[in-house]
């Protein structure tokens, strides 16, 4: 066979070569000794998901921890999975985490000298390649029919072997140049393939960074590398996007490791070096006292945009989602307390292999922790851009007001053991809805020792002494006097030594102010409530719950 007249046959137009690529367009990378290249690669399906943020953190630290470069390639190749505008919502998206890229797809076009970052775009690149692999007779054309490789299949299945294209089922593995020149006058359309070299029965080890060394079966299926329509396979433009963006770490979930023996070997047959490969574990859940995969139909929370309409701080995902990437973050920050997490020394030994598991009441729980140490007015302003997105009713109110919300996010925060109340958007905004009269409203009940009657008694008492410049040890020295002169203890513990001379205690009396000014038996500081609400506003409130009780 003349394997270059047949490449020639193939790719008539494609006169560059692989050395044109590798030397002129894509060369090495004028990087420290050291510096890893990493890639995001997602395919525009409309669904961008934790996973992907998951492995984006890790390629983001390995490469700007070693002053490299964390790129952004969309692969796009699969017409049948691509839905309208998914880019612009993977970028959008990606932003919103404040993962930054330093080369790739963007919402302003691209950015870097390795481009095109969209696969669709690197047409000819692929087809070099393939006509490569077809003059070193390790590639042919296939014409084989969705037909003919049902009855492959139906056949195989009979026979209980396994399935594919390979061996004595490659049944156009072997064709002459005047065949398939025959074939092409007709305009028979075909796929090129990989003539694969390996067998069933052998094994090649290779190290993954995380999972440490794997032995795994050879691969020794023809796989198709550009189909019918010149675009290549995910398998064939991940190697050659790869190796000409020059990237050194391919992060990816350990769904792929069954698909490492195709990429293995198409590297070694173009005489490539491998990246070094980093299998990351699934994220995980607790269901029902029984551990498994998140899910796309079961799991609201495994995509990006559940966690971006409630509102959730980048930082706060990036401080929770380090605790599951590296086993000994949590020390880390112990130690460190005030420390950026671009300080913290990310290392891929520390990673899990075993399934990492997510849990929403500890991200949770981590966010209070960081947003306690974001300012208020950085808060504000993720509030109200926030609210710009999905929250529309509530940008004017935000501000109009943005100086009480500001002092309202405030509250507390300032002490050694400041509170920690706030989430994330969603809940910040019914967290502080009370202020708003538009949205107040009473959600608990007066405590069980109060009837409506004395509740009412009870206000119009505060609302007769109430005197707006009182600072807080005077507020609360009146509130004490109404306590006691109906009946109620001046302390908790008066009440718990004499339970049979008291109504109640003082804190049941501060706890019906408090239902009539923001709805709540919690909350915040009162004093500093009112303070912020204003004498209007406060005994505006007083005397509406006085005449609707």
């Amino acid at each position: 066979m003349d394997y270059k007249k047949l490449a020639d046959t193939l790719f008539p137009g494609i006169t560059k070569s692989i050395s044109y690529y590798e030397e002129t367009v894509f060369p090495q990378r004028n990087l420290s000794e050291g510096a890893k290249v990493t890639r995001l690669a997602p395919s525009p399906t409309g669904f961008i998901h934790l996973g992907n943020l998951y492995g984006a953190f890790v390629d983001e630290r390995l490469a700007h921890q070693s002053e490299g470069v964390f790129l952004l390639r969309i692969e796009d190749t699969d017409d049948k999975r691509k839905v309208e505008g998914a880019e612009r919502i993977i970028i959008s998206s990606l932003e919103y985490f404040d993962v930054k890229f330093d080369e790739g797809a963007s919402m302003d076009g691209e950015i870097g000298n390795y481009g095109p970052y969209f696969q669709s775009n690197r047409g000819e690149i692929y087809q070099t390649v393939a006509k490569y692999l077809v003059e070193m007779g390790r590639a042919y054309p296939c014409f084989c029919t969705e037909e003919e490789l049902g009855e492959i299949r139906k056949e195989q299945v009979a026979a209980n072997i396994n399935t594919g294209y390979y061996g004595k089922w490659a049944k156009d593995r072997d064709l002459s140049l005047e065949d398939v020149q025959k074939r092409l006058k007709n305009n028979q359309s075909f796929v090129i393939r990989l003539k694969s070299l390996g067998n069933q029965e052998e094994t090649f080890e290779i190290d993954d960074a995380i999972r440490g060394r794997l032995t795994l079966p050879v691969n020794d299926q023809d796989v198709v590398i550009l189909k019918g329509n010149g675009i290549p396979t995910y398998h064939f433009a991940h190697v050659v996007d790869d190796h000409l963006m020059r990237v050194t770490h391919v992060v990816r979930g350990e769904e792929w490791l069954s698909t490492l023996p195709i990429h293995y070997e198409l590297f070694h047959t173009l005489g490539w070096a491998l990246p070094v490969y980093c299998h990351t574990a699934h994220l995980m859940k607790i269901d029902n006292g029984v551990k498994r995969k998140l899910s796309k139909r079961k799991d609201p929370e495994l995509g990006l945009e559940y966690y971006m309409k409630l509102g959730y701080h980048p930082a706060a995902v990036r401080e929770y989602l380090l605790t599951i990437l590296n086993s000994n973050f949590e020390e880390w920050r112990i130690e460190n307390p005030d420390s950026s997490t671009d300080d913290f020394p990310f290392t891929l030994n520390k990673m899990s292999n075993s399934g990492a598991l997510f849990d929403l009441d500890k991200l949770n729980d981590i966010s209070k922790n960081v947003l306690a140490k974001i300012p208020a007015e950085k808060i504000y302003h993720f509030l109200l851009k926030w609210a710009k997105r999905y929250g529309r009713e509530m940008v004017h109110p935000l501000m109009d007001d943005k100086n009480a919300v500001v002092k309202l996010l405030s509250i507390g925060r300032d002490s050694p053991q400041p509170r920690k109340d706030l989430i994330y958007c969603e809940q910040i905004m019914e967290f502080i809805s009370y202020f708003f009269d538009d949205y107040f409203q009473v959600v608990d009940p007066y405590p069980e020792n109060i009837e409506d009657a004395e509740a009412k008694k009870l206000l119009k008492a505060y609302i007769e002494t109430y005197q707006h410049s009182d600072d807080q040890g005077q507020w609360f020295d009146k509130i004490r006097v109404i306590a006691t002169e109906n009946g109620y203890a001046a302390k908790p513990k008066d009440l718990k030594k004499n339970p049979g001379m008291y109504k109640g205690h003082v804190g049941d009396v501060s706890t019906v102010v408090r239902i009539a000014l923001v709805g709540r038996s919690s909350s915040p500081e009162l004093w500093e409530i009112q303070q912020i609400m204003g004498e209007e506003k406060v005994r505006k409130r007083i005397q509406s719950r006085i005449q609707g009780i």
